[in-house]
């Protein structure tokens, strides 16, 4: 059986751990990386794999209706965001400890998540149910994810400007 990766984040992992991409592909038969999440690309993910196990996974992609054309612009914008966007990966993964800094410390707060990169994960306590709060920040134009069972993430990326951080930190602390 053949391991496959899927690596949304993978960049985020490798900036955070100094680990490489090399080292992930001797653990992983495929992996699929992707250039929006983080890296600011306006789409697209590329699978990776050996030359025998590509060749299959191209037939496939095509038969399922994969086979763009004239995507050398979105090639160009990949290649960009990697030359020029990995090392602000960095500044997300400060953003989102320093969220969860504040988070640590609201008493409407029962459990923060210990943050690796760029995803703050955590959950309330009882002074605000989920739905409540999620229209307290939404109203102040802040929008979270619910990941369902009591789960709150809030994903640092390189839209996610200084000055929106300000804010979000701001409100954090007064509600």
């Amino acid at each position: 059986m053949g391991f496959h990766l899927d690596g949304a984040r993978l960049w985020n992992a490798l900036v955070e751990t100094k680990e490489t991409a090399k080292d992930y592909g001797k653990l992983f038969d495929t992996i699929s990386v992707c250039f929006s999440k983080g890296l600011g690309c306006p789409i697209g993910s590329v699978l990776v794999g050996d030359e025998h196990l590509m060749k299959n996974a191209i037939r496939i992609r095509k038969i399922l209706g994969g086979g763009m054309r004239q995507v050398g612009f979105l090639a160009a914008a990949a290649l960009y965001a990697l030359d020029n966007n990995m090392e602000a990966l960095k500044e997300d993964h400060i953003k989102a400890k320093e969220i969860a800094s504040v988070l640590e410390k609201a008493d409407y707060i029962s459990k923060v998540e210990s943050v690796e990169t760029n995803i703050v994960i955590f959950t309330l306590t009882n002074k605000y149910d989920n739905e409540t709060f999620f229209n307290i920040l939404k109203n102040k134009n802040i929008h979270i994810s619910n990941m369902g069972q009591g789960k709150l993430r809030i994903v640092t990326h390189l839209d996610y400007t200084y000055n929106m951080h300000k804010v979000v930190l701001d409100e954090l602390r007064v509600l």
